[in-house]
C-alpha cells in the first residue's frame, strides 16, 4: 500500500506540472500583453545617406521658434526641472554659424542672447529673476571643456532659490553651438565608412487609449553608422542617425559622438511638414530636441510658424558675432580655465641646493 500510495503520488506531481505544457499555460493568468510589431518598409544604405543628404540641402535658416528647456542636472535621482515656453529666434549657416535669442512671451524681451562662429561662442544672459547677479558676457571656445569650472561654480552657488535655479541652470551650460550640427545636418562624407544595420524598440503608440493593449507597439528601426578611419587603421565612430521603418523611411534621430565615442549629442526628429512658402523644403521636420547628456540638459525648438521660415539667404559674418552692447560684466572663460588648471596645479618640490647655487 505505502509503494502504491509513493507511486500514485509521483503520478499526480507529474500530471500537475505537465498541465502548463499540454495546454500551453491556460489557467496563468498575467497582465503582460505582447507589443504589436509594426509593419517595416525596405531600404538600402544608399537610400539612407540620400535622406541625410536631403536634410543636408539646408544651408542657412531664419525662423522664430518656441523653446522648452529642461535640467537633467539630478536625473541620477529621478528628477528634472521642466521650465515654461519661452519664444525666440535663430540665424544658422553653413559650416556651423549661429545667433540664438530666447525671449519672455508676450512682452518680448530678451532673456539671453548667443552667438557662435563655429570656432568660439559668445553669450550675454540680460535677465536672471531681478537679482543682477548673474548677469553676464560670457566668452569661450567650442572645442574647450568647461567642466572643471561647472564643478567649483556648482560648489559655490548652492542654488536653492526658484529664481536663482530658473537662470542658473537655464543657462550655465547652454551653448549655441551645441544647435548648428541638429538645424543644419552635415552631409555623408566620402572619406567616411558608413554600416548600415536595424534594431527593434518597444514604445508606445500616444494615439491609443492608454488602457489599451494595442498601445505598446515593436517598432523598426534602421541605423546609419558613420565611421572615420584613424591613421593606425581603427575606426572611430562619427555620427550614428536612426530611420524609422514605419509607414516610410524617416530620419527620426542623431547622435553625435565624441573623442572617446561616448555620445555628445543626442538629437530627435519630431513631425515633419514644409518650411517656406515654397515647394522646396517639404517633409522636415516641425521639432527638434537636443539633449545634452554630459551638459544635462535638454531643449526641445518647435517652429512658430513654418511657412514664414526663410532658408537660403546669406548672412554676413558679423551677425554671428555677439558685441557687449548692454556693457555687462564680461568673463573670458578660457582665462578662467587657465587659472583654474594653474591652481590645482602643484608646484615642483625643491631637490636640495647644488655646489654651483
Amino acid at each position: 500500500m505505502q509503494v502504491l500510495s509513493s507511486k500514485v503520488l509521483r503520478a499526480a506531481v507529474y500530471a500537475v506540472l505537465s498541465l502548463p505544457i499540454l495546454f500551453g499555460g491556460c489557467g496563468i493568468k498575467t497582465n503582460d500583453t505582447t507589443p504589436r510589431l509594426l509593419k517595416t518598409e525596405n531600404a538600402a544604405a544608399a537610400d539612407l545617406m540620400k535622406e541625410v543628404n536631403r536634410f543636408a540641402q539646408v544651408n542657412s535658416m531664419r525662423a522664430k521658434m518656441y523653446f522648452k528647456f529642461e535640467d537633467n542636472s539630478f536625473a541620477e535621482f529621478g528628477n528634472k526641472e521642466v521650465y515654461r515656453q519661452a519664444d525666440g529666434e535663430v540665424v544658422v549657416q553653413r559650416p556651423a554659424k549661429i545667433l540664438l535669442k530666447v525671449q519672455v512671451p508676450i512682452i518680448k524681451s530678451d532673456v539671453a542672447q548667443m552667438t557662435s562662429d563655429g570656432e568660439s561662442f559668445r553669450v550675454a544672459v540680460l535677465q536672471d529673476g531681478g537679482s543682477g547677479k548673474y548677469k553676464k558676457f560670457l566668452k569661450g571656445t567650442n572645442s574647450a571643456d568647461y567642466s572643471r569650472l561647472q564643478k567649483s561654480f556648482n560648489v559655490a552657488e548652492p542654488a536653492h532659490s526658484q529664481a536663482a535655479k530658473e537662470n542658473v541652470n537655464a543657462f550655465a551650460n547652454l551653448r549655441p553651438q551645441h544647435f548648428t550640427d541638429a538645424m543644419l545636418v552635415r552631409p555623408t562624407n566620402e572619406a567616411y565608412v558608413y554600416t548600415q544595420s536595424t534594431i527593434f524598440q518597444i514604445e508606445e503608440d500616444l494615439s491609443a487609449n492608454k488602457k489599451s493593449p494595442l498601445r505598446k507597439v515593436m517598432r523598426g528601426y534602421y541605423l546609419l553608422d558613420e565611421f572615420e578611419k584613424q591613421p593606425d587603421g581603427v575606426l572611430k565612430i562619427m555620427r550614428r542617425f536612426w530611420f524609422d521603418r514605419v509607414g516610410g523611411i524617416r530620419l527620426a534621430r542623431q547622435q553625435i559622438f565624441d573623442l572617446k565615442g561616448e555620445i555628445e549629442s543626442d538629437i530627435v526628429y519630431g513631425k515633419e511638414g514644409d518650411l517656406t512658402e515654397t515647394d522646396q523644403y517639404k517633409n522636415l521636420p516641425l521639432e527638434i530636441t537636443v539633449t545634452r547628456p554630459k551638459e544635462k540638459y535638454s531643449m526641445k525648438l518647435t517652429y512658430q510658424t513654418p511657412s514664414a521660415v526663410t532658408i537660403g539667404n546669406a548672412f554676413p559674418d558679423a551677425a554671428f558675432i555677439l558685441q557687449n552692447s548692454w556693457n555687462l560684466e564680461e568673463i573670458d572663460l578660457d582665462k578662467k580655465l587657465r587659472d583654474a588648471v594653474a591652481a590645482q596645479t602643484p608646484e615642483p618640490q625643491e631637490t636640495g641646493g647644488t655646489r654651483f647655487q
